[in-house]
């Protein structure tokens, strides 16, 4: 019994096999089958045929349908019977999916169901059903009751492995490899089989004898095999002839059996020749089906012949094995120039290895969604082609589309859009140009009219005072200007603090009369608990006034400004970034203006773009609002409609009050007392910046000596000279001024180091690393209060390990 229950699970599988290929290779729908041709096909003793109305009705049914089904011929013949009367219950729903199935393609996959006999008893059926154009269908069944019961008692068997060794059906033997020197299988030794192994090979005393002396000629690609098995451990499932057994066909299973290292094989297996008997008939009935579409085909081939699109056909290679016309017409060479071989000598020596790869792919089983490469031409141009390909029975079919002008012309418009950009920017420039030479000379003028003031002997106090004054504050407003330029860039050395940006807010409200004129209302509306943010106070106030400004341009100088503050807030997407859930301080400053035109709305923050004519703006006004938002953790984002004013929105993370700080202290409010006798190292690559920092610090009690670069000042430490504290500057050739402030906090832990820079991109992007910053332009009063404080409070910050 389970002998017969092993076979019939292997006849179950040839029968399913051979039905889908014959399924594969049918093609389009039955065309009409004339009467004799029909009665050819309800002859097939091997298999059930059956003809039937799409009701299910069923029409007719040769002898095999009618011995598995047991159904009465007289009611076939008197046209009672339908697959309703041949099915149970349960499994109707499986017919009709069916026959929708067949409405609607013309065929159906194979499946399996339970069919009912007349006395109550069921049979498992593989069927597969076509249309025949006449509207009738035709059904072929196979009985695979066998194999169906055999998979559920193989399933129940596995822990009883020792009798169904002996009992099987199926063919199973346990053998040994060898090996020669370069570790190839050379031949296998029988160490086990069962009794099915005889009826299925038709070897007798195989136990204890090696292969090549049973089968001398038995084929080397058997030994390979089962030598893979054996040293990679992976079972592989086969199907292959035995030309030394008789030419016949087996499907094998062959798994490693691991006992003590060897090298041990197990091996199930089943003849299937039969089976494959069937298949070849039922691929000579498909054969026949296939002539009678031949029709088909010529109108295929037709399409293939006018299509504008490059058509063809290669092999798992790339091989071409057919092209159509449109070869011809696109690259000018014949088809019998092409066929034959691969494209590569066609192909861009560029394109070359990708176009290998996709090859690949597709020949994988991977099919290609689009794929572009350059051919030649005969004329010796490259044509740019758009692939698609789908790869199907080891054959790939590949239509391809010349996209030679479209590329062109986005590669115009690419150009012209890069020659658009390069004008903006040489207009942007421009636009620096002007803004900041204006308001530079401005600056200039002043100065240079001050200083000329400020040489006559006869010059009454008062207005030395007024003159003394207009130089400090010009020197004031060029460092802001400096200032900007660098926020916009994100190069600004910042120095943040936490801060409350309620009272900020209400500090520089105060203050905007003066800015905006008195035409214009300003207006607060801040929550009355405070709101911590941590970035550089200046800057802060800096861009509030920006922003004011732009407001007061757009109002022509009446309107009113609302300024408005909102704690714990989530940042919106801004300009195609993501957005953020906070918390964030939102600070917006609304006006009545005439809000800005969609054109320009993209590119306000771009650098040194203005709308003002030249000499009336630098454009970086919101340039530094949005360098200083960016390098503050926020972004600033802004809404405007044409006739109702604009909205702009500074968003800055909000902290903790930790760290908050409280005001002014003492070296900031008063100048520091200089201790008698103290000795300050002076590094400065710039002469006239090196003397004139000398000077200053002489003038103001100091003992001096000045070192031209970092390696000298070292060379001077390490001579001695008791020195109290070093001012160096950050920016000079070779050692900075921060590799120098950490080398001497290495060397020299208790010695007091005070920065100065006017700008430095080592300073905007790691910070001061815990070293206190003078920034450029100082006074002498600044200059005075912060390293005296360094002194005083013997200013080393510590950073932490490895800084």
């Amino acid at each position: 019994m389970r002998r017969r229950l092993a076979a019939a699970e292997a006849e179950s599988a040839r029968l399913r096999d051979a039905l889908r290929q014959a399924e594969g290779e049918a093609g389009d729908p039955l065309p009409r089958l004339d009467e004799r041709r029909l009665r050819d096909a309800l002859a097939i003793e091997t298999v059930g045929a059956v003809l039937f109305d799409l009701d299910g009705r069923i029409l007719d049914a040769n002898p095999s349908f009618l011995a598995m089904s047991r159904c009465d011929p007289a009611a076939l013949r008197a046209g009672r019977l339908s697959f309703r009367d041949v099915t149970p219950p349960e499994w109707q729903p499986a017919s009709v999916r069916a026959l929708d199935e067949l409405r609607a393609t013309g065929r159906t996959a194979p499946y399996e169901k339970e069919f009912r006999r007349p006395d109550g008893g069921r049979f498992w059926g593989l069927i597969s059903a076509r249309l025949m154009e006449d509207g009738v269908g035709l059904a072929f069944v196979v009985d695979v009751t066998a194999g169906k019961q055999a998979q559920t008692a193989l399933h129940r068997s596995e822990t009883r492995h020792r009798t169904l060794f002996d009992a099987i059906d199926a063919g199973f033997c346990i053998v040994e490899m060898r090996f020669d020197g370069a570790g190839q299988a050379e031949d296998y030794r029988f160490l086990e089989v069962n009794p099915a192994f005889v009826r299925q090979t038709g070897i007798a005393g195989a136990v204890g004898r090696w292969m090549r002396d049973i089968a001398p000629d038995h084929e080397p690609h058997w030994f390979d095999l089962y030598g893979r098995v054996a040293t990679t451990g992976e079972p592989v499932r086969f199907e292959n002839p035995a030309r030394a057994l008789g030419d016949r066909w087996y499907d094998v299973h062959a798994f490693r059996v691991d006992e003590a290292g060897a090298h041990r094989v197990g091996i199930l297996f089943n003849d299937v020749t039969d089976r494959r008997r069937l298949e070849q008939a039922l691929r000579r009935l498909n054969e026949t089906l296939e002539r009678e579409v031949a029709a088909r085909t010529a109108e295929r081939d037709r399409i293939w012949q006018v299509s504008r699109d490059m058509l063809g056909v290669a092999d798992g290679r790339g091989v071409w094995l057919s092209v159509n016309p449109a070869w011809t017409a696109t690259l000018g060479w014949t088809v019998d120039e092409v066929v034959g071989q691969t494209s590569a000598w066609l192909e861009h020596p560029d394109d070359q290895d990708k176009t290998r790869e996709e090859v690949a792919r597709l020949a994988a089983g991977e099919p290609t969604l689009t794929f572009e490469n350059r051919f030649r031409t005969r004329g010796g141009e490259y044509r740019t082609l758009s692939w698609r390909a789908v790869p199907a029975e080891g054959l790939l079919y590949c239509v391809a589309r010349d996209v030679t002008e479209q590329r062109d012309r986005m590669m115009r418009l690419a150009q012209a859009e890069e020659a658009l950009h390069q004008s903006q920017k040489m207009e942007a420039v421009g636009q620096l140009t002007g803004g900041v030479a204006h308001d530079f000379n401005n600056l200039l003028t002043i100065i240079r009219s001050s200083v000329d003031f400020l040489r006559r002997p006869d010059l009454a106090e008062e207005r030395r005072r007024r003159y003394l004054d207009a130089v400090s504050d010009t020197v004031d407003r060029a460092a802001k200007l400096t200032g900007q330029l660098l926020a916009f860039a994100r190069r600004q050395a910042l120095a943040p603090e936490v801060f409350d940006v309620v009272a900020r807010l209400r500090e520089v409200a105060e203050m905007l009369d003066t800015v905006t004129g008195a035409r214009i209302r300003v207006l607060t509306q801040v929550p009355d608990a405070p709101c911590y943010v941590r970035a550089d106070v200046s800057q802060f106030e800096t861009a509030l006034i920006n922003m004011a400004v732009n407001a007061r341009d757009a109002m022509r100088g009446e309107g009113t400004l609302t300024l408005r503050i909102d704690c714990g807030a989530a940042m919106p997407p801004i300009r195609g970034h993501a957005a953020a859930a906070g918390p964030f301080a939102a600070m917006s400053l609304s006006d009545s203006g005439s809000g800005i035109a969609p054109e320009v709305l993209g590119r306000i923050f771009e650098p040194f773009f203005t709308t003002k004519e030249v000499g009336k703006g630098t454009g970086l006004g919101l340039s530094q609002v949005f360098g200083f938002a960016k390098q503050s953790g926020g972004d600033v984002d802004v809404v405007s409609r044409l006739g109702e004013g604009t909205r702009f929105t500074l968003y800055l993370p909000e902290v903790s009050p930790e760290g908050l700080v409280a005001g002014p202290g003492r070296d900031e409010a008063e100048p520091m007392p200089v201790p008698a006798g103290r000795r300050v190292l002076v590094v400065e690559d710039n002469v006239e910046v090196g003397r004139f920092a000398t000077q200053i610090l002489q003038d103001l009690g100091y003992e001096t000596t000045w070192a031209a670069n970092a390696e000298e000042a070292l060379e001077r430490l390490e001579r001695g000279g008791g020195f109290d504290a070093v001012f160096s500057d950050v920016v000079m050739p070779g050692m900075g001024g921060i590799a120098l402030a950490k080398e001497l906090r290495r060397r020299h832990p208790d010695l007091p180091v005070l920065l100065t820079s006017g700008y430095s991109h080592v300073l905007a992007q790691e910070g001061t690393h815990g070293f206190p910053l003078l920034n450029k332009p100082y006074s002498a009063d600044q200059l005075s209060r912060r390293l005296g404080a360094a002194i005083t409070r013997g200013s080393r910050i510590t950073s932490p390990r490895g800084a």
